[in-house]
């Protein structure tokens, strides 16, 4: 069976296999019924669309007249047929599951790198300067004038370049986001962008407590992601991050006044350059959900969505 050209094509097939079935088609009959819902799958008709097919097939079937008991038996049969229709989707769902599971691991696995060498980075690497700087000390002791302050060029260099592994080492993975949480570390993390670039960003934020640590991590790497994105990209003058509770789930929108884009475009080019593969990988991975809204010269807003089941701690109240 190839891909249903229509809905009505597809019903088509349904009805012919699940008559054929009641008809006393067997086993064989049955194994047409997963090649249906295979090829339901495969025409991305959805499970709510399926149950309408089947729907619809069975009236037509049960029309004619029928005894009470040859009506049970055909329902039934029916029912049997239809569970075999659902075999692809409970595959692909499980698929699924396995694929989001692998990636969460995989993330989890990255960002525990990403600590240790954060680590190594503020650390090893500080210490390792210290001695530089108590080296040229000692050095700088025996030293004519004019050499020593040739020694402080170099001592002010390495000053620069602690200041360098600071911010890297914070970049890589913020202490603040284990010891604080989100909003804390949201916060910082956009003081730090807007001084040294000529963004403006305002945080507002009304959270029921400590999200879970992979929560709290994979938003702050999608908001860390998408300020980079108006940094690099949207020529944004601001940008407004909320997180809050809404209906059962905690949300965080992201919205700029940049020269936005064609949502439509994402497909074309496979959403490279814009960070957003990272993005999606992220949300999934912890069960949320994304919505993109933009348009050319009306900036860009992404709303990520997460069941507050999943993810939250406890209830107590986050710091505003």
């Amino acid at each position: 069976m190839g891909i249903a050209k229509t809905t009505s094509d597809l019903e088509s097939l349904y009805g012919e296999a699940l008559d054929h079935y009641l008809a006393g088609g067997g086993e064989g009959a049955l194994r047409g019924a997963y090649e249906v819902g295979r090829l339901a799958l495969a025409s991305d008709v959805g499970l709510l669309d399926l149950a309408g097919l089947h729907h619809s097939a069975l009236i037509k079937i049960l029309a004619g007249a029928h005894p009470q008991d040859e009506i049970r038996e055909r329902f039934n049969a029916a029912s049997q047929f239809f569970t075999e229709c659902l075999s692809p989707y409970e595959m692909s769902q499980r698929g699924y599951r396995d694929a989001v599971t692998a990636l969460h691991l995989l993330n989890e696995t990255l960002e525990k790198e990403v600590k240790r060498i954060a680590h190594t980075v503020h650390d090893d690497a500080g210490q390792l300067l210290v001695l530089v700087h108590l080296a040229l000390a000692e050095i700088a002791e025996n030293l004519a004038p004019a050499m020593q302050a040739k020694i402080k060029g170099v001592t002010d260099l390495l000053h620069q370049v602690e200041g360098h592994l600071r911010e890297l080492s914070h970049e890589l993975r913020p202490t603040i986001l284990d010891d604080l949480g989100l909003v804390p570390a949201v916060r910082f993390l956009a003081d730090r962008i807007s001084r040294r670039s000529s963004l403006a960003i305002q945080v507002k934020a009304e959270l029921d407590g400590r999200l879970l640590p992979g929560v709290e991590t994979a938003l702050y790497r999608i908001i860390q992601e998408s300020l980079n994105n108006a940094t690099r990209h949207s020529q944004a003058k601001n940008v407004w991050i909320q997180l809050d509770e809404q209906a059962g789930k905690t949300v965080c929108s992201i919205r700029d006044d940049g020269i936005g884009f064609r949502v439509q475009a994402l497909s074309e080019t496979g959403n490279k350059g814009l960070g957003l593969i990272g993005i999606r990988e992220r949300i999934s991975a912890i069960g949320g959900t994304l919505q993109i809204t933009s348009e050319p010269g009306r900036g860009t807003k992404l709303r990520i969505a997460v069941p507050k089941e999943i993810s939250h701690a406890n209830s107590n109240r986050a710091c505003r």
